[in-house]
């Protein structure tokens, strides 16, 4: 992908402060967008075995840096069914949450999280966090940014082990099946209030970039391609791939991105960009390879509901495998459920499934 569609699109968006003053946001849309330039969806390096090792360190260290009790709390076997029960909804979890640890924890906890994040990676931790705490002076304690939880399932740098961090409108499922495979999805965050309307925090939208670039998208299409892009009259009220739920999202539908220009293409990738360009470098790259070989031309892009801002509204990338949803219905419309899945790799599956068969347990 040529660099200067980063660099269009980067000029066209760096006046946007979706994310200003709070300390929350991307340091700009210039450094995001020209850092993600480095990497365009046509170069994907390896990924490195480094990065197996890097996740693994941090988690032996958050480990060590817990008591007996705690560590208890935190240990599962990477055969629980608990593993793939995720959820995004308030509920009680498994493992230690942030509020239960001390400093020192809570610090090892971040660079656990930083080894399979970049910056803008753990500001969307952050943000969620923040947004829980809005809604903790609008609603009561009940609401609390101490109560998401770090799990670990088997033993860190032994095959096949991973973590999850989740909580309310949070859900990171980090998997390490084999060496040289690393699987970060299901991954999902959500917005309550999409855009802070009063208060500190006010204009604060977490994914607000995300929603932008849909409409972006929206209005470059010619009238037949925004006809084979609507799928829908009305928004879906909730992402399609919940938990369980992701074989209900049928054969792609939309508007076939080979059917788009250049321009509009790279408005996709960066669309697409929200979610894999939060990850650590190495990571960004082995996810850009993988959307490279389902064929990105492939890949289709759809909108449902109203284009009218403010109203309820969906849209979605979606390839042979790889899906991105947003949808902003709930709550007068100022209230975003987004995910990222891999319909064959997500927890992963696909690589647990080749060792399986390569291997024979008895």
């Amino acid at each position: 992908m040529p660099h200067d569609g980063w660099h269009l699109h980067d000029e066209e968006h760096h006046h946007h402060h979706h994310h200003d003053g709070h300390g929350h946001g991307p340091p700009t849309r210039r450094t995001v967008l020209t850092a993600a330039a480095l990497l365009p969806f046509g170069v994907a390096s390896a990924q490195t075995v480094d990065a197996a090792q890097r996740i693994a360190e941090a988690a032996t260290r958050w480990l060590t840096s817990l008591d007996d009790g705690q560590r208890q709390k935190v240990l599962i076997a990477f055969e629980s069914a608990n593993r793939l029960d995720w959820h995004y909804i308030p509920r009680t979890r498994p493992g230690l949450s942030l509020g239960e640890m001390r400093a020192n924890q809570a610090e090892a906890a971040r660079t656990l999280f930083a080894s399979v994040l970049n910056p803008r990676g753990l500001e969307l931790l952050d943000g969620v966090r923040l947004l829980e705490g809005v809604l903790r002076e609008q609603q009561g304690s009940f609401r609390d940014p101490g109560r998401y939880y770090v799990s670990l399932f088997g033993t860190p740098g032994r095959f096949p082990w991973g973590w999850r961090f989740e909580g309310h409108h949070l859900s990171l499922n980090v998997a390490l099946p084999t060496a040289g495979r690393i699987s970060v999805t299901p991954f999902f965050v959500g917005a309550h209030p999409a855009t802070v309307r009063d208060g500190p925090h006010r204009g604060f939208r977490l994914l607000g970039t995300s929603e932008d670039l849909a409409r972006q998208i929206m209005a470059s299409l010619t009238d037949r391609q925004r006809q084979a892009a609507l799928i829908a009259n009305r928004s879906f009220g909730e992402i399609v791939a919940s938990p369980q739920r992701e074989r209900d999202l049928g054969e792609p539908r939309g508007l076939l991105l080979a059917d788009l220009d250049g321009a509009q293409r790279n408005l996709v990738e960066a669309l697409m960009d929200r979610f894999l360009g939060t990850l650590a470098p190495d990571l960004v790259a082995a996810q850009k390879r993988r959307a490279l070989e389902q064929g990105i031309t492939a890949f289709r892009f759809a909108w449902a509901g109203s284009l009218t801002p403010g109203e309820a509204h969906y849209f979605r990338v979606h390839g042979p495998v790889t899906v991105i949803e947003h949808d902003n219905t709930q709550n007068g419309a100022n209230h975003i459920h987004a995910v990222w899945r891999d319909l064959t790799a997500d927890f992963g599956r696909d690589a647990l499934a080749d060792h399986y068969r390569r291997q024979p347990h008895r």
